[in-house]
């Protein structure tokens, strides 16, 4: 029955549209259910759902869609999938438009604010900013109360970042969560990670402190962004402090969504020794790291292991579980 749903909800040439990011005519396209610049008294909030690292946002478009079908909110919520190309080489050969911005492919890439090839001024994490300002506008869309963001594997780093990085959170007179589902990594504030020898469980207990890390003489960028906090040389968050990082994530409704069986390492798994320092599973990953949070800067954070669902954006987002968080029935 849903992939019969799917199937009539995939994305048409007539659900994008050009988001304008700055005074000289650059743009991100994005795929959405309703026009972002008309007035729509409707619509009650907004899902901006980041891809993963195909950059195939029309999927994560359809599989969005297909959850917000099931949970009856096709209506009332303005749904977003906004296309982050990359036109770079070393695997990423999007074709662009004319003054369409062109990210970075890997490394410090769109997963991590890293400015854009196309002008400096750019970064990734500059689309999402205007996003959340297209959707708290008034004008637009006077009844819209709350907004959710979220991004699976590497939307997922995307996300988890941005949730600590971005500086208009406090100011747009909406609600806004962040929902982190299933990244291959996280950045830690500090250079402690999981004692060695230490495990935790599906219910986010952990038989171990975090300590020093102590393979740093052999893992010698294990602390360096995105990673850790080390390096932040360019985009999004070179301005930002460490001290102001983490007090911006300790603020922010942050909701870690980990497949139960997301425990092999296949699709895009990074398996570089900082990502390893952080678990051997982007399931261990996610609860360490809700864990980590919660000790080390009192982060009010959630964790929700989803059941029976391995590394599969349509399965978490059209969860039983997981719907309520997307669509939340009423705006805080």
């Amino acid at each position: 029955m849903l992939c019969l749903l799917l199937l009539g909800l995939l994305a048409a040439p007539d659900d994008t549209e050009g988001v304008k990011l700055d005074a000289q005519g650059h743009f991100t396209v994005v795929y959405r259910n309703h026009p972002l610049t008309v007035r729509n008294e409707k619509i009650l909030r907004g899902l901006i759902v980041i891809h993963g690292q195909g950059r195939n946002a029309d999927n994560y478009f359809a599989s969005a869609m297909a959850a917000a079908f099931l949970a009856h909110a096709m209506e009332d919520t303005v749904v977003i999938a906004p296309r982050l190309s990359s036109a770079e080489g070393r695997g990423c050969q999007d074709k662009l438009e004319p003054n369409e911005v062109n990210y970075r492919c890997s490394g410090d890439s769109w997963r991590s604010g890293a400015a854009s090839l196309t002008d400096p001024n750019l970064t990734s994490y500059d689309v999402t900013d205007e996003l959340l300002r297209l959707l708290a506008s008034k004008a637009v869309f006077p009844n819209l109360k709350s907004v959710v963001v979220t991004g699976h594997s590497a939307g997922g780093q995307y996300v988890a970042r941005y949730a600590m990085a971005n500086r208009i959170h406090e100011s747009l007179g909406i609600h806004v969560d962040y929902l982190v589902a299933n990244p291959s990594s996280y950045a830690y504030f500090d250079d402690t990670r999981l004692a060695p020898g230490a495990t935790c469980n599906e219910m986010g207990e952990c038989t171990g402190p975090f300590v020093k890390y102590t393979e740093g003489r052999n893992c010698t960028t294990y602390n360096n962004w995105p990673y850790g906090m080390e390096g932040r040389t360019g985009g999004y968050t070179k301005s930002e402090s460490v001290d102001d990082l983490k007090r911006q994530m300790a603020a922010r409704p942050v909701t870690y969504l980990v497949g139960q069986l997301d425990t092999l390492p296949l699709a895009g798994f990074d398996p570089s020794c900082p990502a390893m320092a952080q678990g051997p599973t982007r399931l261990a990953r996610g609860i360490i790291y809700w864990n980590y949070v919660r000790q080390k800067i009192a982060a009010p954070h959630k964790l929700l292991v989803v059941p029976l669902c391995g590394h599969n954006a349509r399965c978490v987002y059209t969860s039983d579980a997981v719907l309520p968080l997307l669509f939340p029935k009423a705006a805080p």
